[in-house]
């Protein structure tokens, strides 16, 4: 009995090493991808003619904001089929075009609202990403709840589009600092629960490729998690 006992405490201890390794190889490719956003919206915010190329041609603009939606289709669906480095050079090929079209907001915003608003979504961001990782409570039924609320979100926006509405625009802000702080303790915990599994014995590029997903989902938390508040904390130029 007690050498079941011991084989059953050292197969928890080897699973609880095995998630908490990949769970820092996710945050790793995440803080990557987050500072190759930060270096090129920088880098677009203090060069004028960069900012003229972007933002002079509308067909530029959307063509890359469509070209990052395609690449997160693409990573998501194909992720599977393609090798551990194309999974790597689509995340960072994102992480970059991210960083194009997300200066045009930074340019909307003073420096120092901006920053502000990066410390508190940090610090929110980490505050779930820690419960995610110590709550015993499982969080399937929130992250469930929580992508209803992403998808009506989607909707919501779609149709303020047309309606143009101010006030339903405030509401869809609101809803997304909910949604995603919510999505940040599920994304934890998923991550935990597949580092966990057995991945870490399926070799280097299933490791690669799941770390690769792992990051891209707390990454998109994070992004969105900062742009919804800055709608609340910002101070337009």
């Amino acid at each position: 009995m007690d050498n079941i006992d011991n084989r059953t405490m050292s197969m928890e201890q080897s699973r609880s090493q095995a998630a908490t390794f990949f769970l820092a190889k996710v945050f790793n490719w995440m803080a990557i991808g987050l500072g190759l956003t930060g270096l090129t919206a920088l880098l677009v915010t203090n060069s004028t003619g960069l900012q003229q190329v972007l933002f002079g041609n509308p067909i530029l603009f959307y063509g890359l904001i469509f070209g990052e939606l395609g690449l997160v289709f693409y990573l998501s669906a194909r992720i599977e089929k393609i090798s551990a480095q194309a999974a790597t050079n689509l995340f960072l090929a994102y992480s970059v075009l991210n960083g194009l079209t997300l200066s045009a907001i930074l340019l909307l915003y003073t420096g120092t609202s901006v920053a502000v608003t990066f410390f508190v979504a940090g610090g929110m961001f980490v505050s779930m990403a820690i419960y995610g990782t110590v709550t015993k409570k499982d969080l399937t039924g929130m992250g469930s709840f929580m992508f209803m609320g992403l998808v009506g979100m989607i909707i919501a926006s779609v149709v303020n589009i047309f309606m143009a509405s101010s006030m339903m625009s405030w509401v869809i802000s609101a809803i997304g600092v909910i949604v995603f702080t919510g999505l940040t303790a599920y994304d934890v915990q998923k991550i935990i629960r597949i580092g966990g599994s057995g991945i870490m014995e399926n070799g280097s590029a299933a490791i690669q490729k799941g770390a690769i997903m792992g990051a891209l989902a707390l990454y998109l938390d994070f992004i969105n998690l900062f742009i919804h508040l800055l709608r609340f904390l910002g101070d337009r130029r």
